[in-house]
């Protein structure tokens, strides 16, 4: 009998090693999986590349993480916080500015497209986006029927930590509003998809049309409702 479902957020985690690339999804803490960030900083996984849209919107899941000194590098859109007073909500600043955890700055779509890129089976790819500015230092730049174009790479990762609203045991996910946002295209770019859901259903209570994320992307399903 095909189950995915795992008992805990701790075995959910257990399996990510050091220097992993972790996708993290969520929209400042719309989405974001606070309980599979929170097992691992437990874990104690180290020199973690993560890959997310921001660095944390409080001092809780990424930030936590990265206060925690687990990250070494991260890939992501906006890394300013909205709390900067607050060295717990703003971890990723305070670290930058002491040398002490790397930055690559990716503009959002290039991000979500190199995501995509990944999981679909393709290779490098050119985008208009960054041409000509500091996000295009040492990268391979072009101009194609009078456009400047530079060269990006796909995103392959280890690991996706995502939330989803409800999953079957096989692996179907589906998502709520906004919490959907980046979800279903990282977990087509990593080797193992691992979602904390609200609510784990029967299977066939899932409509197809509802599904956005297939559970062929998945391996692990935790049943978490914060």
């Amino acid at each position: 009998m095909l189950d995915k479902t795992t008992p805990n957020l701790r075995e959910a985690v257990a399996e990510i090693p050091d220097g992993a690339t972790v996708l993290v999804g969520g929209f400042g803490g719309s989405g974001a999986p606070l309980g599979l960030l929170s097992a691992l900083v437990e874990q104690g996984a180290r020199d973690l590349v993560i890959v997310s849209n921001n660095a944390g919107s409080g001092p809780e899941g990424l930030n936590a993480l990265i206060g925690a000194g687990r990250v070494r590098k991260l890939i992501c859109s906006y890394p300013r916080s909205p709390d900067k007073q607050n060295p717990l909500a703003a971890a990723f600043e305070h670290l930058y500015r002491a040398g002490k955890i790397e930055l690559e700055c990716v503009p959002q779509g290039t991000l979500v497209e190199r995501m995509r890129a990944a999981g679909a089976g393709l290779g490098p790819f050119f985008s208009p986006t960054g041409y000509g500015t500091l996000l295009a230092e040492g990268k391979e730049s072009r101009v194609i029927d009078g456009v400047g174009y530079v060269l990006e790479q796909p995103i392959r990762a280890d690991f996706a930590l995502v939330k989803a609203d409800r999953a079957d045991r096989w692996g179907n996910l589906t998502y709520r509003l906004a919490g959907r946002n980046f979800a279903p295209v990282m977990c087509t770019a990593a080797r193992c998809t691992i979602a904390q859901v609200r609510e784990i259903v029967p299977l066939g209570t899932l409509s197809p049309e509802q599904v956005m994320t297939p559970a062929i992307f998945v391996q692990k399903v935790v049943l978490h409702a914060g």
